[in-house]
């Protein structure tokens, strides 16, 4: 089981390679974003909280669309390039510190954002707060990229799964995307904003096909942006990643996609 200190620490390695997350991680499209604001009301007047902005990637496609967003981040360096980045913003504030020892010094907002974050919020303290936070009637929005793969396509993971095992073998947390039409069936497996406790009305999701294309040493970059291979021991981690990328090199004609679902799921606060 996870505990709160092995979510903090795994959270912190994100710090430790801003400028490659920024550069090499997916954000999201912007049909995500009309809907959003289609679906919770959302305009230039509300107060947008973001938890966990990382380098800021959601944050700018929130902020060109006039919302005025407070954006807490933990990591110090990840989120002084959110400041950098989101300078031409006078609309946007980036504050350092988690969101569970967060001063809101009696701040309220419309819409809490969290892209690619929530599940580092300690689930015991994350939805009561959230809900502290919104104004009646407030919306909580989840946005989160799901891996997948399509029917008869090369992918990735699949054809380095040998080196995977040759350099880290165990591990349980290799494994193969799930098939982008089995992903679309289910309304399981991550980011729910419904839960027992009532904080939150039913869940409304889209989901939207993306893709990112790489090289191998493009791919290698995305691997090294992610916390699974971050939390590896470094002598071990560019072996295997060096390797990665020769096999997309020599077999896989240095091109490889990365396909996701991104996933929107909002839900409204409850009394």
């Amino acid at each position: 089981m996870e505990t709160p200190s092995r979510r903090h620490d795994l959270g912190r390695v994100f710090n430790e390679v801003p400028e490659l997350y920024d550069r090499v991680r997916p954000g999201y499209p912007d049909e995500l974003f009309a809907d959003l604001g289609a679906l919770t009301g959302i305009d230039e007047r509300s107060a947008v909280l973001e938890v966990g902005c990382g380098t800021g990637q959601a944050t700018r496609s929130l902020a060109a669309l006039g919302y005025a967003v407070t954006a807490v981040e933990p990591g110090a360096d990840m989120a002084a390039l959110a400041r950098r980045k989101l300078a031409a913003f006078p609309n946007v504030e980036v504050e350092t510190s988690t969101f569970e020892e967060w001063n809101d010094h009696g701040r309220r907002f419309d819409v809490l954002v969290a892209a690619s974050s929530w599940h580092w919020v300690d689930p015991s303290i994350g939805r009561q707060r959230a809900h502290d936070l919104l104004r009646p009637g407030g919306w909580m929005a989840l946005l989160g990229n799901v891996v997948v793969r399509r029917r008869g396509e090369l992918e990735a993971y699949a054809e380095t799964a040998d080196l995977h095992e040759r350099f880290c073998p165990g591990n349980p947390a290799w494994g193969h995307p799930p098939l982008e039409d089995d992903v679309r069936d289910t309304d399981e497996g991550w980011g729910q904003v419904g839960d027992p406790g009532g904080l939150f009305g039913p869940a409304v999701v889209r989901r939207y096909s993306t893709v990112q294309w790489f090289t191998g040493d493009g791919f290698a970059d995305h691997l090294r942006s992610l916390s699974l291979y971050r939390a590896l021991d470094v002598d071990v981690r560019e072996r295997l990643l060096g390797a990665v990328a020769e096999r997309i090199r020599t077999h896989m004609g240095d091109r490889v996609a990365r396909r996701y679902l991104s996933v929107l799921r909002v839900g409204q606060r409850v009394h």
